[in-house]
């Protein structure tokens, strides 16, 4: 990939080359590269030139092996940035494509981007930090670390549940709450007591229990603003104060902020866009966050690259970071949770991996690392198509750093069109252990839905969606979907030869759960 101008790695070395342009949306890319890798060594960033890919491959087909020139284009994603981690340290980063649609800003590997929820990453690592020096405990009540809200009832007269830090941290809290709504320009901000009690201007709702804690991970960024609010409290400073005396400065991450509004003099900032690639957010050019903790982190490629770095050398007992205890247990599954104490977990071996996604209105992100390989990579995007553009990236980047870890899953042509009697509607078996559910029952949150067969395809119907979603076939009754993870649907016909039910599994994490037919 041609190279225009250095990144600054964390060891402060510097280097400079001289390269071509890359196309990219009509304008030229940036790309910016530091020099700690050896010349010998096979380049991963070549596989930005020819190895995009999606997870899954339809029938017949070859891998396609797009370029990120030509899938930037086809999302209309103005803007990319990526940093590549090896051996804990961020050995390269580049910007490819623009800030700012028609104009000629550059994005390089300190470009400052919204990345959503992997905002809940940093703050479990300032949580973290602070569990280290005492002034915190995973397991405590968390009700007797808040002064300014006091955790709701989940039943009429009777008291708050017990709801520890670690439960928040890995979205076993029983708390409700997704996401959040960005703010645009002209918007107020609410406070986070105003978040918490979804009171104007806040635009979402209360923060209340939905389930029972510990029993059900329920990804709850409310959950994590109520850790915010923890945070804060004990402290007595903001969480941007905090972080940026915890975990900012320490790591160098000199760009990051959760700064809100960001202001304008930061510099170097890519704006937002929408689907179409056009600008939104007008006429400041970005969006806001009421709630810091879970989505209002601003970062560059080359600091958030910093911090995979710092979490997966305190994992392997060499960094001083995070003590090692605390960092294995931050990439240690809380049950029934796939969360750690703030990353997602996948993979086993040499392959298992942490992972986040990130995704605002206008911007999406991933942060990605290999604990036991020290590999990593983050990937930053400043348009609301960004997310299915990251997924093709990470296939790439997987496939040259750590062959074997995402491996395409190949759809077949079916022999006979699907059997009729896969039609009907399936509901949720209740019996089946949340142990087992696990990370289907936080990805495929679905009571139930309807298979209909439509010539050569099946589709499930599911409340809140538009349009029904088109399976792939893996076999006669085994057939895929691929989303942020790889979803595989089996219908099981018992002895007496009748569709009895659905399994609904998502291998990577080893959740399964089955629906009945009706």
């Amino acid at each position: 990939m041609p190279v225009e101008s250095a990144c600054r790695p964390s060891n402060s070395a510097r280097g400079t080359g001289i390269g071509l342009r890359l196309r990219c949306l009509g304008l030229a890319a940036c790309v910016v590269a530091a020099t700690a890798q050896a010349p010998t060594e096979p380049d991963p960033f070549a596989a930005l030139d020819h190895g995009l890919r999606p997870s899954v491959i339809a029938a017949g087909q070859a891998p396609p092996r797009w370029s990120l020139a030509e899938r930037m284009r086809h999302y209309h994603v103005p803007g990319v940035a990526i940093a590549l981690v090896k051996n804990g340290e961020v050995v390269r980063a580049a910007g490819y494509g623009v800030r700012e649609a028609g104009t000629q800003d550059k994005v390089d590997g300190d470009t400052l981007f919204s990345v959503g929820s992997i905002s809940k990453v940093a703050t479990a690592t300032t949580t973290l930090r602070l569990v280290a020096q005492r002034r915190l405990d995973l397991d405590r009540d968390v009700g007797d670390y808040l002064r300014r809200w006091k955790l709701p009832a989940a039943v009429a007269d009777a008291p708050p549940p017990r709801v520890s830090l670690r439960m928040l941290m890995s979205h076993t809290s029983g708390l409700g709450v997704h996401g959040f709504a960005d703010y645009q320009p002209n918007e107020a901000l609410p406070t986070l007591v105003q978040v918490l009690d979804g009171q104007a201007p806040a635009k979402g709702e209360a923060v209340r229990f939905k389930h029972a804690p510990g029993a059900v991970v329920d990804y709850s960024g409310g959950g994590v603003t109520v850790e915010q609010l923890a945070l804060e409290d004990v402290s007595g400073q903001s969480l941007q104060a905090l972080a940026q005396a915890q975990v900012f400065a320490p790591l160098g991450m000199r760009r990051s902020t959760f700064e809100s509004p960001l202001s304008a003099a930061r510099g170097n900032i890519a704006k937002a866009h929408d689907l179409d690639g056009d600008r939104v957010a007008l006429p400041r050019g970005w969006e806001s966050f009421g709630e810091g903790g879970a989505s209002g982190l601003w970062t560059s490629a080359n600091d958030l690259g910093r911090l995979v770095g710092a979490l997966i050398k305190s994992y392997q007992g060499r960094g001083d970071f995070l003590p090692q205890p605390l960092a294995t247990a931050m990439m240690t599954e809380v049950s029934p949770s796939v969360f750690g104490l703030g990353p997602r977990l996948g993979g086993s071996g040499q392959s298992r991996y942490f992972f986040h996604m990130g995704a605002n209105e206008s911007y999406l992100a991933l942060m990605e690392g290999y604990p036991e390989t020290g590999d990593g990579y983050v990937v930053l995007t400043n348009a609301s198509n960004g997310g299915v553009l990251i997924d093709e990236i990470r296939n790439a980047l997987a496939d040259a750093i750590m062959p074997g870890a995402r491996p395409p899953v190949r759809a077949v042509a079916q022999r006979l069109p699907p059997s009729p009697d896969f039609v009907g509607a399936y509901r949720l078996d209740p019996q089946t252990p949340m142990d087992l559910r696990r990370a289907t029952a936080d990805n495929f949150d679905y009571p139930g839905f309807r298979v209909n067969v439509a010539g050569d395809t099946v589709e499930l119907l599911m409340a809140g969606r538009e349009q029904p979603v088109r399976l792939q076939s893996l076999g006669p009754a085994r057939y895929v979907y691929a989303g942020l993870y790889t979803i595989v649907f089996d219908f099981r016909r018992d002895a007496w030869g009748k569709v009895r039910g659905l399994t609904v599994a998502i291998p990577e994490t080893d959740s399964v759960t089955y629906y009945l037919r009706e």
